[in-house]
């Protein structure tokens, strides 16, 4: 560990001038905090913003608003949420431990940083954490690492289950900084790494996280979360597929569709999406609309088979929130 300065913000006005100040912001801690015991985070002062009031669920007939310092256990044992949006429990309760859960909070779970171990080890070289050093990723053990959305500066994967099921369902970030409030779709938050792996997201430098905004459609209720993983517990995800899915009258009205763990940011597969639509649900729908889920794939030495992983993955999962009663 090393010297920093550790604050707390009263209110929304003191958070924000702390970050303009450079300061990082702390909710549940841990990432920021496993970070900085491995000194691949060095911020010269925290600010700890668990006092702001961004701490709601609200669920009304048009959206459901969570603000983004809800633990996830909370959000995942919520009776309406758990109702309404089952891919969103679901993705919490297969994430972290419980411990983690009990602690770790709704913004601070999209803001995770990636799991690539050369971007933990500082002695190794990685586009993300020093700009120009290159990508030991690239050509070393590379076996969890992404299929989809890849550069040659990166390639590691997105962390979280929570942004897949979030993806899948076109939520919207609500960010505030100094010039005020903004609403940022999920699809445009994430950042492909390109040549700037280092810029994950769209929030700004001394931005917050306020809340999360999930519109209720008529798929949401009919919704679920497969991860595939190599242990059953606190384990990062190979794969994973969220399926939100609106059937009635024995025809798939519509259909949505995002992975996680084969991509650099949460993966929507529209192509899948569109297999789907208007027609009659049955195995060999599952087999043909799955078919397209690896398009555009780049697998690397070690991970060539997350391209038939992430297939098999959304064949079952639709399979299973079809058969949903």
């Amino acid at each position: 560990m090393f010297p920093f300065r550790y604050d707390t913000a009263g209110d929304e006005a003191a958070a924000l001038a702390a970050a303009a100040d450079g300061a990082r912001y702390l909710a549940g801690g841990t990432t920021l905090i496993d970070l900085m015991r491995q000194t691949v985070e060095r911020p010269d002062r925290v600010v700890d913003i668990n006092a702001l009031p961004y701490d709601d669920i609200d669920l009304s007939p048009a959206r459901l608003r969570v603000g983004a310092l809800v633990r996830m256990t909370a959000l995942a044992s919520d009776a309406g949420v758990r109702e309404q949006f089952p891919v969103i429990a679901q993705a919490l309760e297969l994430s972290a431990s419980a411990q983690l859960r009990n602690m770790a909070s709704i913004g601070g779970n999209l803001l995770q940083r990636p799991r690539c171990l050369y971007f933990r080890d500082v002695g190794a070289a990685c586009n993300r954490r020093n700009p120009g050093s290159g990508c030991a990723a690239i050509g070393g053990r590379n076996r969890t690492h992404a299929i989809l959305g890849t550069s040659t500066a990166c390639v590691a994967t997105h962390p979280s289950d929570l942004a897949v099921a979030l993806t899948a369902l076109d939520a919207s970030i609500v960010t505030r900084d100094a010039d005020g409030e903004r609403t940022i779709p999920i699809a445009d938050f994430f950042r492909l790494p390109g040549d700037t792996p280092d810029r994950e997201n769209n929030l700004g430098a001394a931005a917050l996280i306020t809340a999360i905004e999930v519109p209720v459609r008529p798929d949401t209720r009919r919704s679920g979360y497969l991860k595939v993983r190599d242990r059953q517990s606190y384990e990062f995800a190979l794969t994973s597929a969220a399926v939100a899915m609106d059937l009635s009258g024995g025809v798939i009205r519509s259909a949505r569709v995002a992975v996680g763990g084969v991509g650099t940011v949460p993966w929507r597969l529209p192509a899948v999406e569109a297999r789907l639509a208007g027609r009659k649900p049955g195995p060999q729908l599952w087999v043909d609309a799955a078919a397209v889920a690896a398009d555009g794939a780049k697998p690397l030495s070690e991970n060539g088979f997350k391209v038939e992983l992430v297939k098999r993955a959304v064949q079952r999962q639709l399979a299973t929130v079809a058969g949903l009663a």
